[in-house]
């Protein structure tokens, strides 16, 4: 069965072009103009990645993203952003506010397919392994939960990907580039900064169970999963 995405775009141009693309490389392709219109399709299927643009008129993409990472229903679900805003800052905030992966207009489609692929292969490789459990913090790749001394903590896929990666590879020391090698996957075009981005999302959802401490900051060199202060 082919994977459904969740085009989120007003130009009617590019969703035209991405939809037909889409379409040609074996995707089905859901199509909405703005974030009430991509509400109303989440509310009725679940696409497995949403392309989404981020100046949509009245709720913008990002404020959008940010909704999806709050609903337990769609805080799984990869989403790309597509926007002509490329600055530093732009990209930050897109991955800030729970992108997985960030598209600059105007792109390739060939590009923005592979990166489709990209994303796709690394959420389904989440479902592999048995749970992973460190001092009351557990981690279920199956189910795709996290849980802290037995209560649920709410966490985006990045951080997910990122937590999974720490909790195998405990106490060694990592750098940003490695990170992304190892977190985001190999020709993908992410900035390093992006990795304290989510070093940051990742402290924050642990830090209510107080299990931020794993995550250490090793100056002048990038970060480690330790149970040793």
């Amino acid at each position: 069965m082919a994977d459904r995405i969740l085009l989120v775009e007003d130009d009617a141009a590019i969703a035209e072009m991405v939809d037909a693309a889409l379409v040609r490389n074996g995707f089905e392709c859901t199509r909405a103009e703005d974030a009430a219109a991509a509400s109303k399709v989440l509310a009725e299927t679940h696409p497995a990645l949403i392309l989404l643009d981020w100046m949509l008129p009245g709720i913008s993409g990002l404020e959008l993203a940010r909704r999806l990472r709050r609903e337990e229903a769609t805080r799984d679900i990869p989403i790309i952003m597509l926007t002509a805003r490329c600055e530093e800052t732009d990209t930050v905030a897109g991955f800030d506010a729970g992108a997985d992966d960030y598209v600059g207009k105007p792109f390739s489609v060939r590009e923005l397919v592979a990166r489709i692929r990209a994303v796709l292969r690394r959420s389904s490789s989440l479902a592999d392994g048995e749970t992973i459990e460190v001092d009351g913090l557990s981690l279920d790749p199956a189910s795709h939960r996290v849980s802290a001394n037995g209560e649920t903590v709410r966490i985006g896929p990045t951080e997910f990907r990122m937590l999974k990666f720490f909790m195998q590879h405990q106490e060694r020391v990592y750098t940003r580039s490695q990170l992304l090698d190892h977190v985001w996957g190999d020709n993908v075009y992410v900035e390093e900064r992006t990795v304290d981005v989510h070093i940051r999302r990742l402290r924050k959802a642990l830090g209510e169970s107080g299990f931020d401490r794993f995550v250490q900051t090793v100056h002048g060199t990038g970060y480690r999963f330790s149970r040793q202060p």
